[in-house]
């Protein structure tokens, strides 16, 4: 059985209550993510300012 397949198949299980908790731990870990890419990117430019500066005359 795939993954998806399988998480499908016991979120179905579960009480409405904690359908919504399982919903709302993946949007935690969707905004948790695209935090950890927003930092990352931060720091490469951080990086790389004078670079950037130089590239952008």
């Amino acid at each position: 059985m795939r993954l998806a397949e399988k998480l499908v198949q016991e979120f179905e299980k579960l009480p409405e209550e904690k359908k919504k908790e399982v919903i709302d731990f993946v949007e935690f870990l969707k905004q948790k993510d695209k935090k950890d890419k927003q930092a990352l990117m931060d720091g490469i430019i951080d990086e790389n300012a004078e670079a950037l500066r130089e590239l952008a005359k």
